[in-house]
């Protein structure tokens, strides 16, 4: 009964909020998977016929072919470039810039090395993944090129020991048929409505510190529940990327990769769930 009212609260949840970005016209994400996500669970048919999804017009035939290029900046940045040529750089702080100015830059908040207040003017969208208004969750929902790049947020610990809620964000970007996502400075495992609202991730970028963010037993967790298809670790500190390598069992693949840029498309995606470590980390 609980976790049929936790359900159904759910449902309703995300089908007023389906509701509402059709009402404004911006396009509903194709990840989200939110019948697979609660166990056990069916959720009523929801498809008004007005509904505009992401990636809507791509033909998919064509988007098994394209290739999106993603390569290891420093700490938690990575750069991705889509088949149309935009770039995104996440957690951009300045510090460690990609070979040419991103046209987007996501940002969260726990520590200045993933963030900056003056980025280059240049750069078209900025997206913060906290919000400056108290109780606010920063809400991205944008299309830029042929990339539809959104957010869910989740607390973060701060300076004092207590917890800043929505001070995180988990960026996904959803191109070329494939949904990339960024955990960010992920400090707590994700609760049922996180996992619902992000949906399915082939492409997931994971902090490997080992518990500046979270330890590695939980951050194993939460990637093996995500079920990518691809891992690719960042902000590698403190204890070796070997214990969180370790956590991981024959379900998983080791590689390392051969070229400082990896090319990936939704025909080349790993069958088996592969841990890919990026030249540079």
């Amino acid at each position: 009964m609980m976790l049929r009212a936790l359900a159904l609260g759910l449902s309703g949840l995300l089908l007023s909020a389906v509701a509402a970005l059709a009402q404004d016209g911006l396009p509903i994400s194709q990840c989200q998977a939110i019948a697979q996500k609660l166990p056990g669970v069916t959720f009523a048919s929801f498809s008004p016929s007005d509904l505009q999804y992401a990636q809507a017009k791509k033909n998919l035939a064509l988007a098994d072919r394209e290739e999106v290029k993603i390569t290891f900046v420093g700490h938690s940045t990575y750069f991705i470039e889509t088949p149309e040529g935009i770039g995104i750089a996440t957690d951009y702080s300045g510090a460690y810039r990609p070979s040419r100015l991103p046209d987007v830059a996501t940002m969260n908040k726990a520590h200045s090395t993933h963030y900056t207040l003056s980025p280059d003017p240049g750069i078209k969208h900025v997206l913060h993944g906290w919000s400056d208004v108290p109780g606010e969750k920063a809400q991205h929902r944008v299309m830029v090129g042929d990339v539809y790049v959104r957010n869910v947020v989740s607390d973060i610990r701060n300076w004092g020991g207590g917890i800043e809620e929505n001070g995180n964000s988990i960026f996904i970007f959803e191109v070329a048929g494939l949904c990339i996502g960024h955990l960010g400075h992920l400090h707590f495992e994700l609760n049922e409505a996180q996992y619902t609202e992000i949906g399915r991730l082939d492409i997931l970028m994971v902090p490997v510190d080992g518990g500046l963010t979270m330890g590695a037993d939980s951050m194993s967790r939460v990637v093996q529940r995500l079920r990518s298809s691809l891992i690719l670790p960042m902000h590698r500190w403190g204890p070796p990327l070997d214990n969180f390598i370790a956590m991981f069992d024959a379900k998983f693949d080791i590689a390392y990769a051969k070229e400082p840029t990896i090319r990936v498309s939704m025909r080349s995606l790993p069958k088996k769930p592969t841990i890919l470590v990026p030249q540079g980390l």
